[in-house]
């Protein structure tokens, strides 16, 4: 049983090592360090990564309030001048009274007449009326209104310093690249530099 732990405990420190070591060239090459110079003296063509420094937004400022018009038609009811509609009920009183007069004969004559100027009065008085509620009248106005600006700083870029070899660079991109950057010949070969 002693033997099968220490075997198992054998196995287990072997792989932490293992482990331990690959992450130390991962490292290594990440910064152009011991790992990436070896690699590139066996002539190996893998990726190449430079260590980013530091990731500075590139912000673009809001734009300050303007004024911004525009001509709006405006429908408002006419005035009226003849409030009562006594226009309206007189003539269509007249117009009445002669058509109620056009009937019959006599005494039914009178009331025909009579009649059709009451209710020649009372349609004339809701036409007016109904003209004057529908009548109206546009103009053209102009509206000026205050607009705020983009609403606040946007980031439209980003400034990356980072350093491979030994030499710092800084590059513009349109992403926050991570902790590292793929270069090629020490310049960044995968970007969306500006």
């Amino acid at each position: 049983m002693n033997r099968l732990v220490a075997s198992a405990l054998h196995v287990g420190m072997g792989a932490v090592l293992v482990f331990g070591l690959s992450a130390c060239n991962r490292d290594a090459n990440a910064d152009g360090g011991v790992g990436a110079t070896a690699q590139q003296a066996a002539g190996q063509s893998g990726p190449k990564y430079a260590r980013v420094l530091s990731v500075t937004p590139v912000r673009e400022q809001a734009s300050a309030p303007q004024q911004v018009c525009h001509d709006e038609v405006v429908t408002q009811h006419k005035p009226v001048q003849d409030t009562h509609q006594i226009a309206g009920t007189a003539i269509g009183a007249v117009a009445g009274g002669l058509l109620g007069n056009q009937i019959g004969g006599g005494k039914g004559r009178t009331l025909a007449t009579v009649a059709g100027a009451v209710g020649g009065g009372y349609a004339g008085h809701e036409i007016q009326a109904n003209h004057q509620r529908n009548a109206t009248t546009q103009t053209t106005q102009r509206r000026c209104e205050t607009v705020q600006g983009n609403g606040g700083d946007k980031v439209v870029a980003y400034d990356v310093s980072y350093e491979y070899n030994g030499v710092t660079r800084t590059v513009r991109m349109d992403h926050d690249p991570g902790d590292k950057l793929q270069v090629q010949e020490g310049v960044v070969a995968v970007s969306d530099a500006h």
